[in-house]
């Protein structure tokens, strides 16, 4: 790095997101159509269709290295037990995946599953709370399977091929949602080669896009367009809604203002110089800007590397910073000379998006009877003139048939009366093509082991992951390769690379994993910093372990879930636009954030008003009683702030499921009052408000008060653990509650095992943290042994 930093900026706005990837764009969208002023740095450059490169001289550009001049598209990364390939460009790695958005499997967000050299794989959210996200995404990215059963696309071979190898093995098929036009607009019929429709907040390239033609080209970049990439869906709507796109920006440090925000130093690059930064002599142009919140999504790589950069600058940052890095299972193999009853059978991984179909292989978290560690294998693709490579590759063949053309010219000459047709002649030269019709990719991913570790040497990002701990994975993984070879009566041919035990991971996760307390990772389940109110991580570094299969989709969705959070809580940050620092400072403070779980369950009445009416024999007559449970994470985001206001107002985070409102259904807004006066007299009162949706979309909040009446010692049990509560129609502010109509009524309670469990869940993060625990544990017990510790009382006296 530059050793020359700006200590001022000179240039503030309200967010700053470093990267352009799905994490990234999804950011900028989402808070610059809520009129946040957002700047976006992007390292690479801008792609629109027909600028990727195909020719050998465009492709030995095309990748990423600025010391030696190169601004391309591919970043290619070798580490000492495996190799990687991420992208650089305005859109990420959307440029060049191959379009799968398939969501996370609902039984593999694991909650501490132990790994095997020590600790747990945990995920602090669930299905349940990304669905919602996943949904959005979706939408913005208009993802539609492979229309397989319309003409001209019926004729995929390797996609009946994959269909057919399932089915024999009993494993699940299905034609994933891909994020790419096969028709003009939404509704449409598909068609190959027709003017795509924009959206109304257009296209920032400008340039005119067609539907899928079915070339294979996806992971080289679509010069047709036709792939919903980020820069045509969230960053053309970024744009619109005013986010400034900065191309040739490359953020290379990170650090809290004297006041509250962050500074982002980065240096330009201008593409058409031969390596520097703007200003050729010399090293790099370093510049500043600072901003009110700052959002991390340069990747998993870049990430991780930002931070462990500015760890000095961060007091505090998690010790987990670095760990938990994975490959996401990434395995690549080939099936060659496939056939079918002795004959050849044509595959044609040339024809078709890069993906187009997805086998699941079964996980042991998916119920009894399963074993291992599970995936997902998918069909491979590559552009036509990989053709041409592959069969000249094949020199024996190469060979013969050359020979066989020179002998027959030489016999034909010789007699002095040559058939002057060659068109069969150069046919055979030619050949048939069989070994490239009949061969396919294929690629896996899955749950691997998240152990690897991220950390700089020499100023150089070092990973130290192996598939040693992973084996048992992979081998189960490549024998079902073989046996969908086998199936399609294929030789499987390994990756050469895996015969020295390595991988090529296109999909890189981990290095700054979220989780609930600071000691386990780096950010919360909303992608925050622990520690570090205002930064955020918003891409697959965050993610703490395997995906299982395409992380792209879940990325996004972690993503979009963390700008709904960071909107409903921007009321408490000034917003600002571009303006200049003020030249006074006042002191950044660090806080202290505390969390605790608790676990409920009961039943309601649905039509029922009372909830201590409900389900008893005198209760609303008629009335049918539903099931319902909650996971409620509580946080105090400062400690010292809520014991010093009178308000004493915590969030909550979590889910609520019931069978009558859809199953598990994540808590989109939730608050819990702890002995607020606003409440009850002397705060006897324990208060929550759940904002929540049904599976119908319905808004619904769930509002309850355990009323802490102090009568006698033995009513603290049941006044503690016991929530009354009802189910309103709509997401209700408290002086709405009155007015709110009433749907259901009921109660929940903390059963003992829980209690004993939530007692082990308090946790802190940031300075002081066993000071912050100790004063609230002294508020919280300390009131409770007001209301409930036995007195003497007098005649007449009556107990306040």
């Amino acid at each position: 790095m530059p050793n020359h930093v700006a200590p001022t900026p000179s240039e503030h706005v309200d967010t700053v997101v470093v990267g352009s990837g799905f994490g990234g764009s999804v950011t900028a969208y989402r808070l610059a159509e809520a009129g946040l002023s957002v700047v976006l740095l992007e390292r690479g450059r801008a792609y629109p269709p027909g600028s990727f490169a195909r020719t050998p001289a465009e492709l030995g550009r095309a990748f990423w290295d600025p010391a030696a001049g190169l601004h391309g598209l591919f970043d290619v990364r070798s580490f000492r037990r495996f190799d990687s390939v991420v992208a650089s460009g305005l859109g990420g790695g959307s440029l060049v995946y191959a379009n799968v958005l398939l969501r996370k499997d609902e039984h593999w967000f694991v909650d501490e599953q132990p790994l095997p050299g020590g600790g747990f794989e945990s995920w602090p959210v669930s299905r349940a709370d990304l669905d919602p996200h996943y949904d959005a995404v979706e939408r913005m990215l208009s993802a539609t399977p492979y229309p397989l059963e319309r003409p001209p696309y019926t004729r995929t071979p390797k996609t009946h091929a994959m269909r057919e190898a399932a089915d024999m093995l009993g494993l699940d098929f299905q034609l994933p949602p891909l994020a790419v036009s096969f028709a003009p607009e939404p509704g449409a019929d598909p068609e190959p080669g027709l003017p795509i429709n924009e959206p109304a907040y257009g296209n920032l390239h400008g340039t005119a896009r067609r539907t899928c033609r079915l070339c294979g080209e996806c992971n080289l970049g679509c010069n047709e367009g036709a792939k919903n990439s980020l820069d045509h869906t969230y960053l053309s709507a970024a744009r619109h809604h005013g986010a400034d796109l900065r191309s040739h920006h490359e953020a290379r440090a990170i650090r809290p203002l004297p006041r509250s925000g962050y500074a982002v130093d980065y240096v330009r690059y201008d593409p058409n110089s031969t390596g520097r930064g703007v200003g050729h002599s010399g090293p790099p142009t370093v510049q500043t800007i600072g901003c009110d919140r700052l959002v991390l999504a340069a990747g998993t790589y870049g990430t991780s590397t930002l931070l462990l950069r500015s760890r000095r600058h961060l007091p505090g940052l998690s010790p987990a910073l670095g760990t938990r890095f994975s490959p996401n299972g990434d395995l690549l193999a080939i099936l060659v000379r496939a056939g079918r009853g002795g004959r050849p059978r044509p595959l044609e991984p040339s024809r078709g998006p890069v993906i187009t179909a997805a086998i699941r292989l079964p996980d042991e978290l998916d119920g009894p009877g399963e074993r291992g560690r599970g995936g997902y294998l998918e069909d491979g693709g590559y552009p036509a003139f990989v053709d041409w490579l592959s069969e000249g590759a094949h020199l024996p063949q190469q060979l013969s048939r050359g020979m066989r053309f020179a002998l027959g010219r030489i016999l034909a000459n010789a007699t002095r009366a040559p058939d002057t047709n060659l068109s069969r002649a150069v046919s055979e030269l030619v050949g048939q093509g069989l070994l490239s019709s009949t061969s396919v990719p294929l690629l896996g991913m899955g749950r691997d082991i998240p152990d690897g570790m991220l950390r700089l040497r020499d100023g150089r990002l070092d990973v130290d992951w192996s598939t040693a701990t992973s084996a048992a994975y992979f081998d189960r993984l490549r024998a079902t390769m073989r046996q969908v070879a086998d199936v399609l009566e294929a030789r499987y041919v390994d990756n050469p690379l895996w015969y020295r035990k390595r991988v090529v991971s296109v999909h890189p996760v981990g290095g700054a994993p979220m989780a609930h307390r600071a000691e386990d990772g780096v950010c919360d389940a909303y992608g925050e910093v622990h520690g570090h109110p205002g930064l955020y991580v918003a891409d697959g570094a965050a993610i703490p372990g395997p995906v299982g299969t395409n992380p792209s989709l879940t990325i996004a969705a972690l993503a979009d879930r963390m700008c709904t959070r960071l909107l409903e809580n921007r009321s408490a940050t000034r917003a600002r636009r571009s303006v200049n620092l003020p030249p006074t400072a006042t002191t950044y403070r660090a806080t202290t954030f505390l969390t605790f779980t608790e676990r409920m369950r009961g039943s309601y009445d649905p039509g029922a008003r009372d909830p201590h009416a409900a389900g008893t024999p005198g209760g609303d007559a008629g009335a049918v009683r539903k099931r319902i449970s909650a996971r409620l994470t509580v946080t105090i985001d400062d400690v010292d702030s809520f014991l010093d206001e009178p308000g004493h107002q915590a969030r909550v985070d979590g889910w609520i499921d019931s069978p009558g409102l859809g199953g598990r259904r994540p808590i989109l807004h939730g608050s819990c009052r702890i002995f607020s006066p606003d409440d009850a007299a002397e705060g006897r009162a324990l208060t929550y408000r759940l904002h929540f949706t049904d599976a119908e979309d319905r808004p619904h909040t769930l509002t309850g008060r355990k009323e802490l009446t102090g009568e006698t010692p033995l009513s603290l049990w049941p006044e503690t653990t016991i929530l009354p509560f009802q189910l309103l129609d709509g997401h209700v502010r408290s002086q709405e509650e009155p007015r709110a109509t009433v749907v259901g009524a009921g109660r929940l309670h903390i059963p003992v095992t829980d209690f004993l469990h939530q007692l082990t869940t308090f946790r802190t993060t940031g300075p002081r943290g066993a000071t912050a625990l100790d004063r609230f544990g002294r508020f919280f017990l300390g009131r409770l042994w007001h209301f409930y510790a036995p007195r003497a009382r007098w005649p007449g006296r009556r107990r306040k």
